[in-house]
């Protein structure tokens, strides 16, 4: 998938011009700092609003393009994020207090050529003992044909590595041809044991 090219013509439908609904919602009081990493992080909504309430953010993503228009969001207000464009299944940096995937999981396990299990190998790495990691993705259900499953995400987030995994129905907004659409999701909490 060409993500330079989704960008280059309007975005994608992910891009609302702010944070998920379901993942503002946990910005005030649920975040773990100083250091927060958001992984798949497009033009930076998430990042910019974790960087107004203070934390040193990190946003990485695989698009070079949704990454500069990410710093000059940023520079516009004034804010310090760090965005690297960057391959999340490949990804080596130190651990984080919190770690942010809004979409990415789905994305990867949709066009899965072995990228989901890489990414799920290297996330643990990604989060210091104690960490918080979000995760928000689209549900499969019927009348959506690809997503994920509770079932899967438990497999995925279970002990020992991760503790506490607690999983929520949620939604995700969407925007395609100046229609807003809500797409159904889970948003999952768990701490890195």
């Amino acid at each position: 998938m060409d993500y330079d090219e989704i960008y280059r013509a309007g975005g994608p439908p992910w891009e609302i011009g702010g944070p998920q609904p379901a993942l503002a919602a946990v910005l005030d009081g649920e975040v773990r700092g100083p250091a927060v990493l958001d992984l798949g992080c497009g033009t930076g909504d998430l990042a910019i609003a974790l960087a107004r309430r203070g934390f040193r953010v990190t946003g990485v993503d695989i698009s070079p393009v949704a990454i500069d228009r990410a710093r000059a969001k940023a520079a516009a207000e004034g804010l310090t994020v760090d965005f690297e464009v960057r391959d999340a299944t490949t990804l080596s940096l130190p651990p984080f207090d919190t770690v942010f995937d809004s979409g990415l999981l789905h994305n990867l396990h949709r066009l899965d050529g072995g990228q989901t299990d890489a990414y799920l190998a290297l996330l643990p790495g990604l989060a210091a003992p104690g960490a918080s990691v979000f995760v928000l993705a689209v549900s499969l259900e019927q009348d959506q044909p690809w997503g994920v499953t509770e079932p899967l995400l438990r497999e995925w987030f279970a002990e020992p590595m991760w503790s506490g995994t607690r999983i929520e129905r949620a939604e995700i907004a969407a925007r395609v041809d100046g229609e807003d659409l809500v797409l159904p999701a889970f948003l999952l909490r768990t701490v890195r044991a």
